[in-house]
């Protein structure tokens, strides 16, 4: 008798946000990422929506990477009743601890502040999560070394490879079944060649089903992100404001101040006072040094020399909230580094709030901004953002800079699409916008002549033949 899987895109598919596969093999279940949705109202309501599966009936989570779109919906998955390990790098396992615990206590002091202040439809308003169930979440966290092979059900076998995203993140193969097996790859969130700091992608030979990301999927990235960086710099600084950047506290906050010490040492920029106004973007990046196994040589050498590859020359760890709210009594140029990366919470609201209505103001956006987002609002050239219930105008000038982004763009998703020796069976784009996922498909399609399809959100389809 054959194997029978399935699997259901239950995220991820038609947007960028909430990745969570279902895969159902001889009675098992299993969840391929396990996401928070993000930016659009009818995303966000779908995390309070009970999923089509029972949590206690899944036997475990493979985690591509620590991201909260890939991973933030675990700690409300223990909580309804699942009772299995999520397994995930190393790297990806030190950094959970740190994003699942901000997560709950964003959502707990965002749920606290809509019920101080009257603004929640619900009442009393309540988060989706709280510390204890993250804490319950990260108990189950198992973690493994790149390259590993390890059990993840009977009959299914895991095994990460380094992506490049961010610290830690993984493309996932899963051999699922043991009389007919099928290879799925996953490809997680692809990252870049020839990027500071972390590793390159490496590539994967063979799968018979294959997930492939599309975020960038319809363009190419800047190749010249420091030189337009150093313009942005100066131009804030001829206006004589603050540079605020929100930035996603893992993998961006660190490779932008490292671009920023380039600059600083080459002399393209002078030296202003950098402020990372986020603990968990400190602590995060405390955990970026630690982990050597995916430091490419550059930081590798700079590490063994014991010099600080991520810091800048006037640099300020800004950690409690009154350290924080001093910052609005600073007039001269500075740069402020926040998070969160696409203005959905955390404290780079209250750094908005305070000078978006300033002219002088340079609000710099260094990363994806999913529909739906103030972050995209702003990106849109909105010319007021509601911040915690109240319209702020936008008198600040909006600059992007998409250079720096941790996705693979077009180009380097079909770099890495490059090393299979074979067309998979069949290929299913995921994590992207619908624009950019058909453009991704009909290109590859195009290119490679491979079986392509866009993944249908909520879709079952099978795995093996």
């Amino acid at each position: 008798m054959a194997d029978v899987a399935t699997l259901r895109f239950l995220g991820a598919a038609g947007t960028v946000t909430g990745s969570k596969y279902l895969i159902e093999t001889d009675g098992h279940r299993i969840l391929l990422d396990c996401g928070l949705f993000q930016g659009l109202k009818e995303l966000r309501l779908r995390n309070w929506t009970p999923p089509p599966f029972t949590a206690a009936a899944v036997e475990a989570v493979v985690l591509s990477h620590a991201h909260i779109d890939h991973s933030g919906y675990l700690p409300r998955l223990v909580r309804e009743g699942f009772r299995g390990a999520i397994h995930c790098t190393s790297g990806t396992a030190d950094l959970l601890r740190v994003l699942l615990l901000d997560s709950a206590h964003l959502q707990e002091e965002e749920a606290r502040f809509a019920n101080r202040h009257g603004y929640s439809q619900h009442k009393p308003a309540l988060p989706l999560y709280t510390a204890d169930d993250a804490e319950a979440a990260l108990s189950r966290v198992v973690p493994h070394a790149y390259g590993e092979h390890f059990t993840v059900v009977p009959g299914t076998t895991a095994l990460l490879r380094r992506a490049g995203h961010i610290l830690g993140s993984a493309t996932v193969e899963l051999r699922v079944g043991e009389r007919t097996p099928v290879t799925l790859v996953d490809s997680g969130d692809l990252g870049r060649w020839d990027r500071p700091i972390l590793r390159d992608p490496e590539l994967v030979a063979e799968a018979d089903v294959l997930l492939v990301e599309s975020t960038y999927g319809d363009r190419l990235h800047p190749r010249d992100a420091p030189a337009a960086l150093a313009r942005i710099v100066n131009e804030a600084i001829a206006r004589g404001g603050a540079l605020v950047v929100p930035a996603f506290a893992v993998g961006r906050t660190q490779e932008l101040v490292w671009t920023l010490r380039t600059l600083e040492d080459a002399g393209a920029i002078p030296s202003l006072p950098v402020y990372v106004d986020s603990p968990m973007a400190i602590n995060v990046t405390e955990i970026y040094c630690r982990h050597h196994e995916d430091h490419d040589l550059d930081m590798k050498l700079l590490m063994d020399e014991r010099r600080r590859p991520l810091c800048c020359r006037q640099y300020h760890l800004v950690r409690t909230p009154a350290e924080s709210k001093a910052l609005n009594a600073v007039h001269e140029p500075i740069i402020i580094i926040s998070a969160s990366g696409m203005a959905t919470g955390g404290r780079i609201l209250h750094h908005l709030n305070e000078r978006l209505p300033d002219e002088r103001t340079t609000v710099l956006l260094v990363g994806y901004q999913a529909a739906g987002t103030r972050g995209r609002s702003l990106q849109d050239g909105a010319q007021r953002v509601r911040i915690h219930g109240e319209n702020v105008p936008v008198r600040a000038r909006v600059e992007m800079l998409d250079g720096l982004s941790a996705h693979a763009d077009r180009e380097e998703i079909l770099r890495w699409l490059s090393g299979f020796r074979r067309a998979p069976r069949v290929t299913y784009v995921v994590h992207g916008e619908s624009a950019a996922a058909a453009s991704l498909a009909e290109t590859i399609r195009t290119r490679l002549q491979w079986n392509v399809q866009v993944a249908e959100d909520r879709a079952l389809v099978p795995l093996t033949r």
